[in-house]
């Protein structure tokens, strides 16, 4: 994968936020691939941001996938969900995402909010290790890749993981157009 080093993830949970981390200890059984299978790269944290990221170490955009996080109030309710979509789409949040949600209007979750909330650096937020009871929308996709590079909950590494364990990840919900493909300018 590019240049980066990859080494099994639960061998170098340095390289991981702590709910990370501990989604890892307890990876599910019924997931397509083994958590010794999920691999981490260290990478300079001022190339965390995906165009940068891709751009130094040789990764494609259609390999690298974005978790997202999105809320949206009913009855004066937060709701959330993660959105993952490879960096070639953007999640449709005021139409799938929004109606998944059954709320009115759904946009991006603060930053201060989706970093409180989920333990992991904003930029290196992952599907991996979310709170239990948010869905986890995953545009199907992701389940087409061989692999992806997603965040590892720090800015400081990148995970590489077969495309179709994270629609087997807990609460993980594969969405046939959850996103659209991004218009080039």
């Amino acid at each position: 994968m590019g240049t980066l080093a990859l080494e099994p993830a639960l061998s170098r949970l340095d390289l991981l936020a702590k709910p990370v981390a501990a989604a890892l200890e307890v990876w599910p059984v019924e997931a397509p691939v083994d958590g010794d299978q999920v691999m981490v790269a260290p990478i300079d944290a001022s190339l965390a941001d995906t165009a940068a990221f891709c751009e130094a170490y040789g990764i494609r955009l259609d390999e690298s996938a974005n978790c997202v996080i999105v809320a949206g109030k009913r009855d004066g309710v937060t709701r959330y969900a993660a959105c993952v979509v490879l960096a070639t789409t953007r999640a449709d949040v005021n139409g799938v995402v929004r109606r998944h949600l059954d709320v009115r209007k759904a946009s991006f979750a603060p930053m201060e909010e989706a970093v409180q909330l989920t333990g992991m650096e904003y930029g290196g937020i992952t599907p991996i290790g979310l709170p239990k009871d948010w869905p986890l929308l995953v545009d199907a996709r992701i389940g087409a890749q061989p692999h992806v590079i997603i965040g590892s909950g720090v800015r400081h590494s990148k995970i590489a993981i077969a495309g179709p364990a994270l629609g087997a990840l807990p609460n993980a919900i594969v969405i046939d157009g959850l996103a659209r493909e991004i218009t080039p300018a």
